[in-house]
């Protein structure tokens, strides 16, 4: 009896809820129907589900307004209305700029002060000095007195000395570990027991500025080592290089010392040796080490330069020194020696030998009246 009467209420509470239901369907509307048609079917399980329904169809539809309102069915059939609001992620990018400041140089020069004295060229160089190789005239000069370490520039008085010893040139020489820089520690591809002739030891230590080479000359100078470092010293002496010192062949020591206008005189003097005109300007040369053909290059990007014309080269560098270059050029008709000495950076020297050429080209051709230029400072030697 009470199971019957259950049972007729709930038939009677159906009944009830599909006649407001399809009361709703005639005077609200479709949605309103189809919100009392989903509370009425969907299991509760699946609401979810229905609720997502609703927003993909609400998603899709065009969109007029950041914020917009979505519709959802509750089970009273009632249209409840939810705050939606879209969100717009940025990214911010920040970048970040480093600025190394520039290491200051190891140079005795750059110690001196060489570097702050006026320069109406901008020259990196802390000395320089350009001259006339016919008539000595001075075009232009920075410091061209002060003494500074030359590193190898010295290879150049190595290179002067032994064309003067009148030794065969055909000589066998070979590299023992006393050829090894014990100072800076600088690599070669001379292993100890190379031999290779005295000529070929002279043209690597002249083009590819080749230390253990260059040592080796002077340790088969008659007297060994002492006796060739002499022979320099008195050279220097002989030419009148009064501010210049040696105490080795390879100037990997910074106390082989020298200054822009003695130099000049070095350069004019091994300028007058075939042999080592010849052998400073080759851009290249094939030296058979063992089994091996080793192609050493030299140490001058401009020898390879078609605009130029070097009758004679020689670089040089260790921290002391700085980055160094001499050399005997043709340019704007005339004969010159160039000497540039503590340059600050890699290829500042050869930016400076650039800049004096064109300088030299606009200002004192040949046929132009020469108006020497001297700029001058102090310091210790």
């Amino acid at each position: 009896m009470v199971m019957q009467l259950a049972s007729g209420m709930s038939v009677s509470r159906k009944f009830k809820q599909l006649s407001r239901w399809a009361l709703s369907c005639a005077v609200g509307g479709t949605l309103v129907c189809a919100s009392f048609a989903v509370s009425a079917t969907v299991a509760p399980s699946d609401s979810a589900a229905a609720s997502d329904a609703v927003v993909a169809s609400d998603t899709a539809a065009p969109k007029t307004s950041r914020h917009h309102r979505r519709t959802s069915a509750t089970a009273h059939g009632g249209v409840r209305a939810r705050h939606v609001v879209s969100v717009r992620r940025t990214t911010t990018v920040t970048r970040t700029t480093t600025r190394i400041a520039e290491v200051p140089s190891q140079s005795v020069g750059y110690a001196a002060g060489l570097h702050s004295t006026e320069d109406p060229l901008f020259l990196r160089s802390g000395a320089a000095l350009v001259l006339d190789q016919d008539t000595k005239e001075v075009l232009y000069s920075k410091n061209p007195e002060a003494v500074l370490p030359i590193a190898s520039l010295s290879k150049l008085m190595t290179a002067l000395v032994i064309s003067e010893a009148h030794q065969p040139l055909d000589e066998e020489l070979t590299i023992t570990t006393d050829d090894i820089d014990t100072e800076k520690n600088t690599r070669s591809r001379l292993k100890p027991g190379t031999a290779l002739s005295r000529g070929v030891m002279l043209h690597l230590a002249l083009m590819a500025s080749e230390n253990r080479a260059a040592n080796a000359l002077g340790r088969n100078y008659p007297g060994g080592l002492p006796a060739f470092v002499a022979a320099m010293n008195a050279k220097a002496k002989a030419l009148g290089m009064n501010d210049t010192h040696y105490v080795e062949p390879t100037g990997l020591s910074s106390e082989n010392k020298s200054s822009a206008r003695d130099l000049a005189v070095l350069v004019n003097a091994a300028h007058q040796v075939p042999l080592l005109r010849e052998y400073s300007t080759t851009p290249s040369l094939d030296v058979e080490l063992g089994r091996r053909q080793v192609q050493f290059h030299t140490t001058d990007r401009l020898v390879a330069n078609p605009t130029w014309d070097i009758g004679l080269q020689k670089t040089g560098f260790i921290n002391e020194a700085g980055q160094c270059l001499v050399m005997q050029a043709q340019m704007a008709g005339r004969k010159l020696i160039m000497v540039l000495l503590d340059s600050a950076g890699k290829y500042s020297r050869i930016a400076d030998a650039e800049r004096i050429r064109k300088w030299v080209t606009a200002n004192h051709g040949a046929t132009q009246t020469p108006a020497p230029t001297t700029r001058t400072a102090e310091a210790s030697s």
